[in-house]
């Protein structure tokens, strides 16, 4: 791996996997039948095909604030951050996230996942170590997009599609698609990484 690079990462669905609680919190709540699969993505398009899109909004709200802790990591995303840092690459993790739910009950989510980030030993020195500067929840996409240049990443990992095709997405860096349930592959102008060890191969070259 180049010394050199800067790696940026998104949090949601790229670091942190929600696929399980997702899937349990509708079920507790009789949203969805068992036979929907276990994935984030199938539960929200099962919810939006029967007119549910405002339970979707509250559960989302509800999972990155109160059930945070149930998340998980994506299998091999710590060893990729310890990867990095023992390397000496810069790294940051930029993420746009509102600082409270647009429905259902007020929560911190910038708390909820600092403090996930903490349980996960992503902060103590002697797992991964990264400093808690190096973490930016941005309120808007558009200061997402300013946080990425004005750290010069070289490198910029996310799971949303649209947000690595916007226009405004600085000129210069590499981008990589964690797509880790294969819902994109006809998205070629983009890395694309099914898993956190296809990304570290994408550094490697």
């Amino acid at each position: 791996m180049n010394t050199s690079f800067v790696i940026g990462i998104d949090f949601d669905n790229t670091i942190v996997c929600y696929d399980t609680i997702f899937h349990t919190v509708c079920r507790e709540r009789g949203l969805i039948p068992d036979s929907v699969p276990v994935n984030k993505s199938e539960v929200r398009n099962y919810l939006r095909r029967i007119g549910r899109e405002d339970d979707w909004t509250e559960i989302q709200g509800y999972v990155y604030g109160s059930r945070m802790a149930e998340a998980v990591p994506f299998p091999g995303v710590k060893e990729f951050f310890r990867t990095i840092r023992l390397a000496g690459m810069a790294l940051s993790i930029i993420s746009h996230k509102t600082l409270f739910p647009f429905k259902g009950e007020r929560h911190d989510l910038h708390r909820a996942a600092y403090d996930w980030l903490d349980q996960q030993g992503f902060f103590k020195a002697s797992d991964i170590g990264l400093a808690r500067e190096d973490v930016y929840f941005e309120l808007t996409r558009q200061a997402k997009l300013e946080r990425i240049a004005a750290r010069g990443c070289t490198h910029f990992i996310d799971d949303l599609p649209e947000f690595l095709s916007e226009p405004g997405f600085p000129a210069g860096v590499r981008r990589i698609l964690f797509d880790p349930n294969n819902l994109y592959g006809n998205r070629e102008q983009f890395g694309r990484a099914t898993d956190w060890a296809q990304v570290r191969r994408f550094l490697s070259c």
